[in-house]
């Protein structure tokens, strides 16, 4: 049976498994992580004052779980699949569930620290209406690395990927194009039973659809300020959606 919904924390974990498939664990992938973050660390600790823009916290790195450190690429991969934001907390406007305080306020214990640069990813409408979907919160370790620290609210719908598959970039866009013309140009051939239509005809019949979609469906993307998802994942924008 098909899933309704889909659990972003799961999901997450599996595209960053697809990535780590040629290393031998995960474990082995984080010890060469804290290696580079050990390098890095003196160069940017102290540098950045702005919460909004602080890419790295003082974590101890020996009481860190493996399993909730992601890469960027790794957020990136989803929040474009489902057409999802990872923003600065600074944007959110949802609410914070009290298990989330209780989580950030137990790291900060064990870890001896005061965490800053907070970051979300949610549905875009989650940034400008109070609305609970499926979002995760994350702090900066730095070197493009996040460690998620808290999931709530509902599972997200497995359908959210089907409806904006088509906007997850420009070649599946096109792709989407392509095929609907397809099927336009299977459906009006035989609605001319009494013509015979030539490969060149149909052909150019094809050509009609598929110009007629892209350049339709790009004019009223563009009027109503919408953009590709690739492009839009950590955008602050808000017409951007």
């Amino acid at each position: 049976m098909l899933k309704k919904t889909i659990n972003l924390k799961k999901e997450l974990e599996y595209t960053r498994a697809s990535d780590l498939k040629k290393e031998k664990s995960i474990e082995v992938w984080v010890d060469g992580i804290f290696a580079n973050l050990e390098a890095e660390r003196n160069k940017i600790k102290g540098n950045l004052s702005d919460t909004e823009h602080i890419n790295q916290n003082d974590f101890n790195l020996n009481k860190l779980k493996s399993e909730r450190i992601f890469h960027i690429n790794h957020i990136k991969k989803l929040s474009i699949r489902y057409r999802l934001r990872f923003l600065s907390t600074t944007f959110f406007k949802g609410e914070y569930p009290e298990e989330a305080v209780s989580k950030i306020r137990a790291l900060e214990v064990e870890h001896v620290t005061k965490l800053q640069g907070f970051k979300v990813m949610a549905p875009s409408k989650l940034f400008k209406l109070k609305d609970i979907d499926d979002p995760l919160l994350f702090a900066p370790l730095g070197n493009d690395y996040y460690y998620l620290i808290h999931k709530w609210g509902k599972d997200i719908s497995f359908w959210r990927k089907i409806k904006f598959w088509s906007f997850m970039n420009i070649e599946n866009f096109l792709k989407a194009s392509f095929y609907m013309s397809v099927l336009l140009t299977i459906a009006t051939v035989p609605l001319f039973s009494n013509s015979s239509w030539s490969f060149i005809e149909i052909t150019l019949l094809f050509m009609f659809y598929f110009k007629a979609i892209v350049g339709f469906s790009l004019l009223l993307y563009g009027v109503s300020g919408k953009s590709f998802s690739e492009f839009v994942w950590n955008s602050q924008l808000n017409k951007l959606r």
